[in-house]
C-alpha cells in the first residue's frame, strides 16, 4: 500500500502491506514529534497484528538512549498549556486535550493547570504527562499533584509508560481489528 492509499482506520489485515512510505506516512505522528519511533517500529515488521505493532513502538521508545527518551518527553505540549489555548499543538494531542474537557476550563482551571505545569518542569525539567483519554480533568488534575511528589526517576520512567499508553490508545483509534 502506497502513502497516497492511507485512509483511517486501517484494517489490521493491511499492517504487513504497508511500506516504509506507507508506515511513516500513517505512523510518523503517533509519537510526538518524534517520527524516530516509528521508524524504529517499522524495523520491528511487518506486523499482522495490531498489538505487535504497538508493542514494537513501546519497545522502539524503551531501547532508545536516555537522552532520545527525554526529547521524546519534552518534544509533548503541557496539558491546558498556553500552546495548547494557542492551537499550536499536534492534532492528536488537541483532541486528546479536548475529549478530556481541557479546552473548556474555568479562569480557576486553567490557572491551577498553569500553576502545576509550571510546579513540575521546575522539579523536573520536562512537562508533565498523561494519557489523558477516558480522563476527566479532575483526573488528571489529581494525578498531577500526587505525581509531583515522586523522585525525578520514577517520574521519568511514569513519563514513559504514560507514552505507551498513549501509543497505545492512538495506534488503536487508527488499526481496526476485524
Amino acid at each position: 500500500m502506497s502513502a497516497t492509499q492511507i485512509a483511517f482506520p486501517i484494517p489490521e489485515a493491511a499492517l504487513a502491506g504497508l511500506d516504509h512510505e506507507a508506515f511513516m506516512a500513517a505512523f510518523a505522528d503517533v509519537a510526538e514529534h518524534s517520527p524516530w519511533v516509528a521508524a524504529e517500529a517499522f524495523a520491528a515488521g511487518p506486523f499482522v497484528r495490531r498489538e505487535d505493532l504497538i508493542a514494537a513502538f513501546e519497545a522502539a521508545m524503551r531501547a532508545a538512549s536516555h537522552e532520545q527518551q527525554l526529547a521524546l518527553i519534552r518534544a509533548h505540549p503541557d496539558l491546558a498549556g498556553r500552546a495548547a489555548i494557542a492551537g499550536d499543538i499536534a492534532e492528536d494531542s488537541r483532541k486528546e486535550q479536548a475529549g478530556a474537557g481541557l479546552d473548556r476550563l474555568t479562569a480557576e482551571e486553567f490557572s491551577r493547570f498553569t500553576r502545576l505545569n509550571d510546579a513540575y518542569r521546575a522539579r523536573f525539567g520536562f512537562p508533565f504527562i498523561f494519557a489523558v483519554k477516558g480522563a476527566t480533568k479532575h483526573m488528571i488534575l489529581d494525578a498531577f499533584e500526587a505525581r509531583l511528589g515522586n523522585s525525578p526517576q520514577a517520574e521519568f520512567e511514569t513519563a514513559l509508560a504514560q507514552i505507551a499508553r498513549i501509543f497505545r490508545f492512538r495506534l488503536e483509534d487508527r488499526i481496526v481489528v476485524a
